[in-house]
């Protein structure tokens, strides 16, 4: 997985360098401050947050900033220095960003070393309150404008690294469910069965990168010609969990008519088949920006096959499997963008013309 993701830790590793730098330069050329070593530390933090949770990331560090200052001063002009008057104003500085925040990391860790600079420092170096809160505004500024216009990624890039590892999971399974069918082998789908429950990290994945690359689409000026493109993949993303459910179904149903002994018609195989060529279509098409058009007429294609199978299933498990690949198919539909109503009605059309 890292090796895959090489190109994406060069193009961060690019954007915190060049972040840091600009900010140091701003904060000590531009804005005349000595030494504002705060300024790249936050241009760095912005970079590195999660993709999708930049802006925010910068908002929280700013408020965790404020937090610890104003909590560092009143304690020093209050009670004074002194290593109990640290240890209370850090403790007292990270209780507040974590009640105030409801547990963000950067604005309770901003609390915290703001409140440490302040306790520790004000005492042989005042005055020190504004050019922090200067050094954070200028990294976290800095950090946005470099991955919005200077280095902006490729939404469409972020998108099809998260979605490959579930589509291919699916379509593998949807496949050896098939094998599994034809070799009457119950052992080989559950199995398959286990390998599909574990895809939540995938999943999540996923969700993280629809974010990231909704984010890019909004600020960065470069990428705005995508915002179709990412919205027509988020209904893949928002249906992701969904056709993972179906080869799940599909896979159980599967294991239990195996060991029931019951006699299931060839065609399901072929179905099986064509839902796992719709599904590695429809990432493809989605990827490069054209219409779903070859995933969804494969999908709906698959309605054949499952009619056939459907007009000589006899046992009741392998009736329950054609009626789950055409839920498959109309989630494919309409994680293709197509809505419900649409997905369905075409999906029963297709199924039904084959009698």
């Amino acid at each position: 997985m890292r090796l895959r993701q090489t190109d994406v830790i060069l193009v961060i590793a690019v954007q915190a360098g060049l972040a840091a730098a600009l900010a140091w330069v701003i904060g000590h050329d531009v804005l005349g401050n000595p030494a504002p070593v705060f300024a790249p530390s936050a241009a760095v933090g912005t970079i590195v947050a999660a993709i999708g949770q930049r802006v925010r990331r910068t908002a929280q560090s700013l408020i965790g900033v404020g937090i610890g200052i104003l909590i560092g001063d009143a304690l020093l002009y209050t009670i004074g220095p002194g290593p109990v008057q640290i240890g209370l104003a850090v403790g007292i500085a990270i209780a507040s960003a974590l009640i105030l925040s409801g547990g963000s990391g950067a604005t309770v860790a901003q609390a915290g070393a703001s409140a440490v600079v302040i306790a520790t420092l004000s005492p042989v170096n005042p005055n020190l309150e504004w050019p922090r809160i200067l050094d954070a505004f200028v990294g976290g500024a800095v950090g946005l404008v470099v991955v919005t216009l200077l280095f902006p990624v490729n939404p469409m890039r972020i998108l099809n690294r998260a979605a490959t590892p579930i589509v291919q999971l699916t379509s593998a399974e949807l496949r050896t469910i098939a094998t599994a069918l034809n070799q009457r082998d119950a052992e080989q789908a559950i199995a398959s069965l286990k390998r599909l429950r574990d895809s939540g990290p995938d999943l999540a994945r996923l969700s993280q990168a629809l974010d990231g690359a909704k984010e890019v689409v909004r600020l960065a000026p470069a990428r705005w010609q995508r915002r179709h493109d990412v919205e027509q993949f988020a209904h893949f993303a928002q249906h992701g969990q969904r056709l993972i459910g179906d080869a799940q179904d599909l896979a159980r149903t599967s294991a239990t008519a195996l060991q029931y002994d019951e006699t299931v018609p060839s065609e399901l195989t072929k179905t099986l088949r064509q839902l796992a060529d719709a599904t590695e279509h429809l990432r493809a098409e989605l990827v490069s920006g054209r219409d779903p058009r070859r995933a969804r007429a494969i999908a709906l294609a698959a309605m054949r096959s499952a009619r056939k199978a459907g007009d000589v299933a006899t046992g009741q498990f392998s009736q329950t499997l054609v009626t789950q690949t055409r839920v498959a198919a109309s989630d494919l539909l309409r994680a293709s963008g197509l809505d419900p109503e649409t997905a369905n009605r075409l999906t029963r059309e297709r199924y039904d013309e084959n009698a």
